[in-house]
This record gives structure tokens, sequence and C-alpha cells, in this order.
């Protein structure tokens, strides 16, 4: 079968740019991705994370979609418990209604934070617990007939825009079989139950309105450059800086040097780190071409939804085209 291509943009902020850039960077990173044939484009909902742009997920896919004509763009995901089911569904309505066939809906429970954070947006700490009923009423508000008897979805009603479930445990594949829906395991970054949860996924996939047959989307890391040094400069770049973010969270943490990141990844602390980087292109085209024929069967994906990791973004701009060129017409 022919594997779809996708695109995960984290809107990182780099070192020295604004938030402002990082959005021109998301817009340019769409267009390449519009231009070389890749499906669609989802933004994660983060909160309170310096290096990440993304927080506002419906109002930067608005502002993409506009500066884009064909290719879908979507939240992978929106974090439903920090949210009222009907806000969502009017936001995605809205989006809907403006670029009609293009917006995806992606869905996930975790807060998208920490626990400070977490309360700061006034989450309930049990509000995870009702995300299957949550997801329900969403679909419910985007569709033709409310769950809740005298509210309707403005914009959204009738928009049918369609739902896809986030996980990277058991939880997210079960409510994803048992609704019919397409379900994203989030093996970029949690690679450990992939294999678990897209056999059970399929298993026990029951047909729904929206999907007939399964459909799995496996997240990957790639790195695609002219030569596999340059890529591979590139990939540890982008690895060091995560891990100096994950150990230095507070203004008064030391500065690491790359020696000292380099070292500290040979611990059993950071292997666990690298770990969740497991599943990473990074090479040449067709090496990068390769890894990902070999990931789509491995994961028994039917889409990849690819999260360019190039610290610069000429390098993404860059890794996006290689990347599409050489595994265009793939079969796995």
């Amino acid at each position: 079968m022919t594997t779809a291509l996708s695109i995960l943009d984290l809107a990182p902020i780099a070192p020295g740019e604004t938030v402002a850039q990082s959005f021109e960077n998301s817009v340019a990173l769409a267009r390449a991705g519009e231009a070389n044939g890749y499906e669609r484009v989802w933004y994660a909902e983060h909160h309170n994370m310096a290096t990440i742009a993304s927080s506002a997920t419906s109002v930067l896919i608005g502002h993409v979609a506009g500066k884009t004509s064909t290719i879908r763009l979507g939240a992978g995901g929106i974090m439903l418990p920090n949210h009222a089911p009907l806000t969502i569904a009017e936001q995605f309505g809205t989006l809907a209604s403006l670029y009609p066939g293009r917006i995806d809906l992606g869905l996930g429970r975790a807060p998208g934070s920490d626990q400070v954070t977490m309360h700061a947006m006034r989450r309930d700490a049990m509000s995870a617990e009702s995300f299957p009923q949550d997801v329900l009423e969403l679909q419910a508000y985007l569709g033709d007939e409310s769950r809740v008897a005298g509210v309707s979805a403005t914009p959204g009603r009738g928009t049918h825009v369609p739902l896809y479930i986030l996980g990277s445990s058991m939880f997210g594949a079960q409510l994803a079989a048992a609704y019919g829906l397409p379900y994203a395991f989030a093996s970029h970054f949690a690679p450990d139950t992939l294999h678990q949860a897209v056999e059970f996924y399929r298993r026990e996939f029951t047909p729904s309105e929206q999907l007939s047959a399964p459909h799995v989307i496996a997240g990957v890391n790639v790195v695609a450059a002219d030569s596999h040094d340059d890529a591979q400069a590139q990939f540890d770049d982008m690895r060091r800086t995560r891990v100096r973010g994950m150990i230095s969270r507070t203004p008064s943490s030391p500065e690491y040097t790359d020696e000292q990141i380099d070292i500290f990844l040979t611990t059993q602390n950071g292997r666990q780190i690298a770990n969740m980087m497991k599943y990473a292109a990074v090479g040449t085209p067709d090496e990068v071409a390769s890894y990902l024929a070999w990931f789509a069967e491995d994961a028994q994906a039917d889409e990849l939804i690819v999260a360019h990791q190039s610290p610069l973004i000429a390098d993404r701009l860059r890794s996006v085209e290689l990347t599409a060129s050489s595994f265009r017409g793939a079969s796995v």
C-alpha cells in the first residue's frame, strides 16, 4: 500500500527568535508541505513551554489556513479536558466554515503542561476521566444532532469535522477502536507501547459513520539533509537542546555545555530521554526514505506524521523537500 506523509509542526521558538518569527516559520513549513504533496499539517496544544508557540492551537491553524490553499490543517491535538466540548466545537466549526474540507481535529486527554500550569488553566484534576463522554459530546455538536438538549454549536453544527484520537498508551487505542475513529500514536516521543496499541486498535476496531476501516497514523522524527554527516549533526544539536530544556527548567539552572550533555546521555536517565526519540530517520534522502518505509511497515501505519527536527527553519524546509521527493511513491 502507499503510505501518506504528513507533518507535525511543533512551532518551535529557536534561541534568539520571537514568537512572530515562529509563526512565519510555520507558514513557510505548511507552504512547503503543500508544494511537496504532504497530506496535512498538525499543531499540538502545549502550555507554559518557552520554546513552543502552538498553545492557542485553533488560532494558529486559522492563521496558516489563510496563507495556504489546499493542504489539510488541524490539531494534533487539542487536549480536550482543558476545554468545554462546546467551545472546541465552535472554534473548529468556525475553521471548517472558513476553510471547508481542510480542517482536522485530533483529540488528546493529557494536560499538555505541568501540574502547576494545569491548575492555572483552571483544569479539574479529574477532568480526564470524562474524556470519552466529552469526545461524544463534541462529535455530536459537529454533527446534526446535539447530545445536550437545547444547545447547538454555531458555527459547528453540520460541519462534521473529522475527529482523530491521539495517544501514547493503550487508553487511546481502546477508545479509537470502540468509537470507530482514526488513531494517531505519538511514537515520535513515546515509542514504547506503539506495537501493542496499534495491534489492539486494528483488532478491535468497530466501523463508524466517519470511518469504515482502521486508519493508523504514527509519529516519527526526521532530519533529511544532502549529506549524512550534516543530518546527524542537526539531529544531535536538536537532541542536546531538548535534553537541556528537560533538565534546566528554572532560570537558576546551570548552563550545560554540549560535552556535558553528551556525557549525561550516556547515563541511565540520559538514555531514557534519548529513547523518547527512538524512532528517527536521519540522513540522506535515500536513507530517510528507506527508514520511513521500514517504519511504516513495522508500525502497521497507513500514514506517517513527520516531525522535521532540524533546529533552523532553512534546514527544516530542506528536510521537508528531500523527504517528500525520496519517499513519494514508496510502497510498503
